[in-house]
């Protein structure tokens, strides 16, 4: 009992040492994930109004972040969300360099880094868009098909702008997968939560990547048909992804049902930047 005690004491007293020296960094990684989250619920928020004709409107992250500006104190938010996607990033570069979860360096292993490496770029991105709405320098328009043309006169561009729909293709399934296979729910300290709180991340989380997991698939289809064509007009982003949507038959009833799934897509964000378990080494 008393080696086990004394084994124990010793696991406290590192795990209290690296609690202590590496703090701001998992606070800082909680709140990249929480930024996301406000953001997503901004964008289901502006395309439910937009579903139900009261305004609003079909748009992505970068269009959310310009109406953020628009209400008071909005700029204020902006450098709050921007200063907090940079933790987001700072994670997955973290998790691609010291692989805190031993994902290895297998197939999936590599894989996941990949995946970690392009949300970091496109956070990245949206935190810089952030950054420059807040000191007016950026309207918050969508750039999809400039960067797509760029791509296209690279070498081999319609061979990676082919890729790159593939990617986001095949990262729609993996969403789906993980919502249905309930494989998310075991990043969360459970321990922490209530069982209220336990039942919304649950449910917000199914919904929430599932419908994350359809505009995916969508936007993915185009950036396909972009390297098919060598036509950059062809790439849309998210908020083209919900334009196609409500021009479907019944599309207002199917771009409320999404935009509320991108809703509790932020929500479980939120839940999951409180309650994530983030590893550092």
């Amino acid at each position: 009992m008393d080696i086990q005690q004394s084994q124990q004491k010793n696991r406290n007293h590192i795990d209290k040492m690296g609690t202590e020296t590496i703090p701001w960094i998992r606070r800082f990684a909680r709140l990249g994930y929480m930024a996301r989250g406000f953001v997503y619920m901004i964008v289901g928020i502006l395309a439910m109004m937009a579903a139900a004709g009261a305004g609003g409107s079909k748009t992505d992250t970068g269009g959310a972040m310009q109406s953020v500006a628009t209400v008071p104190f909005g700029e204020a938010l902006l450098w709050g969300v921007a200063f907090s996607l940079s933790g987001y990033v700072l994670w997955r570069i973290i998790l691609i360099i010291n692989d805190p979860e031993k994902k290895g360096f297998g197939i999936k292993g590599i894989a996941a880094k990949i995946s970690y490496l392009l949300s970091g770029i496109i956070y990245a991105s949206i935190s810089y868009e952030a950054f420059a709405i807040a000191i007016h320098a950026a309207s918050g328009s969508s750039n999809e098909k400039t960067l797509s043309a760029k791509l296209l006169q690279q070498p081999f561009g319609h061979w990676l702008a082919g890729i790159a729909g593939i990617i986001i293709i095949g990262y729609g399934f993996y969403e789906i997968y993980n919502a249905y296979s309930g494989k998310y729910k075991a990043e969360f300290r459970e321990w922490k939560m209530s069982k209220k709180e336990i039942g919304i991340a649950v449910k917000a989380g199914k919904i929430g990547l599932t419908a994350r997991a359809v505009v995916m698939f969508i936007i993915g289809y185009f950036v396909i048909l972009t390297a098919i064509t060598s036509d950059p007009d062809n790439t849309i982003g998210m908020d083209g992804a919900l334009a196609k949507i409500s021009a479907q038959p019944f599309g207002q009833v199917l771009l409320g049902v999404v935009a509320f799934g991108l809703f509790l897509y932020g929500v479980y964000l939120i839940l999951k930047g409180r309650y994530r378990k983030i590893k550092l080494n």
